[in-house]
């Protein structure tokens, strides 16, 4: 039972690689039932058990607890912004290597590795990619002071082999990550469609530029987000007019739009008809 932590941590003072850079990387050796967290990192983190064992409590997307119980030979990732908390074990308190990064490609990447804020655990079904994976987390925890090209170029490696490697992989890689992108933000909409939803809150939401998301929506979809939206508005208007006899200004409201008369203009735009006069019709 170890008694002590034993730390060994390095910043990377080199933040001019815009595509993938790291922050800090570090070997720990956790004393027992030592806790970190709870916590909220500002990039993504990952770490991997090299022995012992230890407990994850990480918080999803909706807002919900899980806890992991972790082991030798796999890992756990943060997203930037999400809260965590890793506890050591009593009896078996881990070590772990880890390193903090960033970068344009860092999100393309962890989604392609299945690694999310409701799914955080690495476990590895290609042992090849794994031994390089490690390799290459190896390297960079143990020669903090190579050239910063040299260390950044470790990283590619590192991040490539965990994509390749991950068990989380396959799920990740049956639809194309365009698809993961769109489905993210249908679901956001779906979910809050009723507030003054911005399609920027949206694109921020699946952690991607504004205009990607308008492109990917057009590739998919063949139609922008915001009209996607007004369609599913006045999907939902539609139901409450045929289903319900509430006013039109409280209809305006349950579906995202404060301004009724905004709202009616609108509806006739996409319905061809005012909200009163398409909920005549259906009678």
């Amino acid at each position: 039972m170890r008694q002590k932590d034993i730390i060994k941590e390095f910043w990377f003072p080199h933040g001019r690689f815009s595509d993938l850079t790291m922050y800090r990387f570090g070997h720990h050796y956790c004393k027992s039932g030592h806790v970190c967290g709870p916590g909220v990192w500002d990039n993504f983190l990952f770490h991997y058990v090299v022995s012992g064992k230890g407990k994850l409590i990480s918080l999803n997307e909706f807002g919900a607890g899980k806890e992991y119980d972790l082991e030798a030979g796999q890992g756990f990732a943060f997203w930037p912004g999400q809260l965590n908390t890793f506890i050591a074990d009593e009896n078996d308190p881990w070590e772990y290597k880890s390193v903090e990064f960033n970068g344009l490609r860092v999100k393309e990447a962890m989604l392609q590795a299945g690694l999310t804020y409701n799914s955080p655990i690495y476990t590895s079904n290609n042992s090849q990619e794994h031994e390089l994976m490690y390799k290459e987390l190896d390297f960079i925890v143990n020669n903090a002071t190579r050239p910063p090209m040299e260390l950044v170029g470790h990283l590619y490696g590192f991040l490539s082999a965990l994509v390749q490697s991950s068990s989380m992989r396959n799920l990740a890689d049956n639809d194309s990550l365009q698809d993961v992108y769109v489905q993210k933000a249908l679901d956001y909409i779906e979910q809050f469609y009723h507030r003054n939803l911005t399609i920027q809150e949206i694109a921020d939401y699946c952690a991607v530029h504004r205009s990607y998301l308008h492109r990917i929506f057009i590739n998919c979809l063949n139609t922008s987000p915001q009209q996607f939206l007004i369609n599913f508005r006045m999907r939902k208007a539609c139901e409450l007019l045929i289903t319900t006899d509430l006013p039109v200004n409280e209809i305006s409201e349950m579906v995202g739009y404060t301004n009724a008369l905004n709202f009616s203009r609108i509806f006739k735009q996409e319905m061809n008809k005012s909200p009163r006069e398409w909920k005549k019709n259906q009678g």
